[in-house]
């Protein structure tokens, strides 16, 4: 199991805009239709990867919980689907389903957005504030399969609480942790 992190891009970065395949509803979707009126939060994420797995029950809880508090959630995978099938956009709705995810799982089919957003790992989190301004970037919490630590969401929760509250957002962010973007 690799260990990449993410790579840290610098706060204030504006989203970069995109059109995308939602996997769930077979429609290409834009950031500016999928942006939450508070915040978005854009997850890089995979099928397989372990990390993912991992906190797939709390990202999805997460969503519908943060969703009524308009903070939009968008999911991406990017990974080269010729050497990683089971990441293909077919088997990414039927995650999606079982998964609960209540968010569009979009398919980055030529990799440029995981390029635009300098995303290198899954699970790899961005959270933007209402003008797509990069708030937080990083890890969703400290656990990771197997060190035993629950998996809470903490470092994401934190961050989309202040930016509800109008608080300042702590700069000092740890990267995620997870498998690599499977690069074609």
């Amino acid at each position: 199991m690799a260990r990449t992190p993410s790579n840290m891009i610098p706060l204030g970065t504006i989203a970069p805009d995109f059109k995308l395949l939602d996997t769930l509803t077979d429609e290409f979707l834009t950031l500016q239709s999928l942006k939450g009126n508070k915040g978005t939060v854009i997850m890089f994420i995979c099928n397989h990867c372990p990390f993912v797995k991992h906190v797939n029950p709390e990202i999805s809880k997460m969503a519908h919980e943060y969703r009524s508090k308009d903070i939009g959630f968008v999911a991406i995978s990017s990974n080269d689907i010729i050497n990683y099938p089971q990441d293909a956009p077919d088997l990414m709705r039927q995650v999606a389903v079982k998964e609960g995810y209540g968010f569009p799982y979009l398919y980055d089919a030529d990799q440029e957005i995981a390029k635009k957003y300098d995303a290198a790992c899954t699970p790899d989190f961005y959270l933007f504030d209402s003008g797509l301004k990069l708030v937080y970037r990083g890890q969703l919490d400290n656990s990771r399969p197997g060190n035993g630590i629950p998996v809470t969401g903490t470092d994401l929760r934190n961050a989309m609480d202040a930016l509800l509250a109008g608080d300042e957002i702590d700069p000092n962010q740890k990267p995620s942790i997870g498998c690599n973007i499977k690069w074609a």
